[in-house]
């Protein structure tokens, strides 16, 4: 299906008009609204001077005004950027000035951070302030702009236009990664609509007679995501909600509530939960548990399926899932760059141990380029070659050395070290710019973490290897604890892992602070861990 995503949404406004296409708290919208809404917005954008190929930056908190600025942007066949609302203003201007953004719809709460550098930014045409707040100087009013611009006409568009989906930043600048939206369409299909029991749409058409019989069976996925729209996992799946018909609920506020999270999923009959590991599923499970004791339990009878992808997601908070309702949890080893090279995925706690098993498309490569097979004693890479991105903005000698023509085919190599058992299932052992090299022995993060997430008192962990005269570099941990426990002392937890590791991986120092530095998303701060590090020595 060779299209926009804009061009099936309009399509859905015509055919489905009165289903609900985004709830948030106090107000539901209609693909009919929604698409009127953003037709209105695409052609505001457009009497700016904003069109095709251009860059319309979302430096949005998740709510309807996120879903519209990227579906006006689809109209014109501009290129939706997302952007990190924890950014500062120099982090801000780094990543505008790199995307060449021409406009950007910004939350009002992060007003302060536009006012600082939207005046450096000779390429912004248009700025637009998306709810109540501070007036911004040179900015319209996402309402009042809506009112003044009649609705553009529906114009269907290509599958060639493009997003960006710019990913890292906590170790270095971000980087854009590009994607066709034909691509990114191809890439999910299968989860979008085998998953509902539908055969893959090959015109729109096609896609529009799915999402109306998905109507008629009343059998529609209800989505929230948890985690940020900026990330991912929350945009790309709330696509795929939105590409079936489908309905995504908000649950309000610009941080995890997750008391509302639950009475959202109850109230609107959530089928779909999109979260991100540990760091967003502790506190959802905390909070089922604290409902329990008050006698008032969460109503979780409608959720179906768990989404979670690019961060650590323990079985000890599935097994909690899994024996309050019946649900799916899907678990993945993914990349902005592409993926998914691999899924654990569980329906109960007979499941458990959750297992990843490779994707369709993955591979597992040696050092030296071989495949490696299962049962081989060496680490390796993940490969995928399914649907991929066209590669990195402004980046030629990035994207030359991350998608690489491998085994008669194009493939993504994001530097994911696994273990690959004789059984084909794969044990992640992190990402290989973060491999501690101690005494010329590889220590992989990810597996010394998960050793240590295992002890009863502790609630996330860190890994990382400090610089160190003798052996290279140290394997040092940061952790948190989990609320009321004691802190146990350095010995008793370096004796709780070591008959899981040998003893070179055992963390040579443990740092224990109140919380660990992660992004919205999930994904650790490693500069901040070693900044946390560095003070605990002082």
């Amino acid at each position: 299906m060779d299209v926009s995503f804009g061009t099936v949404w309009e399509a859905f406004a015509r055919e489905l008009p009165e289903a609900i296409a985004i709830s948030e708290p106090g107000r539901d919208y209609s693909y009919a609204e929604f698409e009127e809404r953003s037709a209105r917005l695409a052609a505001a954008l457009a009497d700016a001077g904003v069109g095709p190929g251009d860059k319309v930056a979302c430096y949005l908190y998740n709510g309807a005004a996120y879903l519209e600025t990227v579906f006006a942007a689809f109209k014109l066949g501009a290129v939706p950027v997302n952007v990190n609302y924890r950014y500062t203003s120099e982090e801000l201007f780094a990543l505008l000035a790199d995307a060449d953004a021409a406009a950007m719809v910004f939350s009002a709460e992060l007003a302060g951070n536009v006012m600082d550098v939207a005046a450096r930014l000779p390429s912004l045409r248009l700025l637009v302030k998306a709810g109540a707040g501070a007036a911004v100087p040179d900015a319209a009013e996402l309402g009042e702009l809506l009112a003044a611009h009649a609705p553009r006409p529906a114009r269907p568009r290509p599958g060639s236009d493009e997003l960006f989906m710019y990913t890292g930043g906590t170790t270095g600048r971000p980087k854009g990664v590009i994607w066709a939206l034909r691509d990114l369409l191809h890439g999910f299909s299968f989860a979008t609509y085998t998953a509902m029991g539908k055969p893959i749409p090959t015109s729109l058409e096609e896609a529009v007679r799915t999402a109306v019989d998905l109507h008629r069976e009343r059998r529609l996925r209800v989505s929230m995501p948890v985690v940020p729209l900026m990330h991912g996992t929350g945009l790309f799946n709330t696509f795929g909600t939105l590409l079936t018909g489908g309905e995504v609920v908000f649950p309000g506020g610009t941080s995890l509530d997750a008391a509302a999270v639950w009475r959202g999923v109850a109230r609107h009959g959530v089928t779909n939960l999109l979260v991100a590991g540990n760091a967003v599923v502790r506190p959802l499970v905390d909070e089922l548990g604290a409902a329990e004791r008050s006698g008032q339990p969460h109503d979780l009878s409608s959720l179906q399926t768990i989404i979670s992808s690019g961060t650590t997601f323990t079985d000890d908070l599935k097994e909690a899932l899994h024996r309050r309702t019946e649900v799916t949890i899907y678990d993945g080893l993914a990349a902005s760059e592409g993926g998914p090279f691999a899924f654990a995925v569980t329906t109960g706690v007979a499941d458990l141990p959750g297992r990843f098993r490779p994707a369709p498309g993955t591979l597992v490569l040696h050092a030296d380029g071989r495949l490696l097979a299962p049962g081989d004693p060496e680490p390796g890479v993940l490969a995928f070659g399914g649907a991929l991105p066209l590669g990195y903005h402004k980046d030629p000698e990035r994207t030359a050395a991350t998608y690489r023509h491998l085994n008669g085919g194009r493939y993504v190599v994001v530097g994911d070290y696994v273990s690959h058992q004789a059984d084909g299932t794969l044990t992640f052992l992190g990402r290989g710019s973060g491999v501690i090299n101690t005494g010329g022995e590889k220590v992989y993060p990810a597996e010394v973490e998960e050793s240590l997430l295992t002890h009863p008192a502790v609630a996330d962990a860190a890994v990382i290897g400090e610089p160190d005269p003798l052996w290279g570099e140290l394997v040092s941990a940061v952790l948190s604890l989990r609320p009321g426990a004691a802190a146990p002392s350095v010995e008793e937890l370096v004796d709780w892992v070591r008959p899981r590791l040998a003893g070179y991986k055992l963390p040579r120092r443990i740092v224990i602070v109140p919380g660990l530095p992660r992004t919205p998303t999930g994904k650790l701060e490693v500069r901040l861990v070693r900044e946390l590090l560095r003070r605990s020595g002082d």
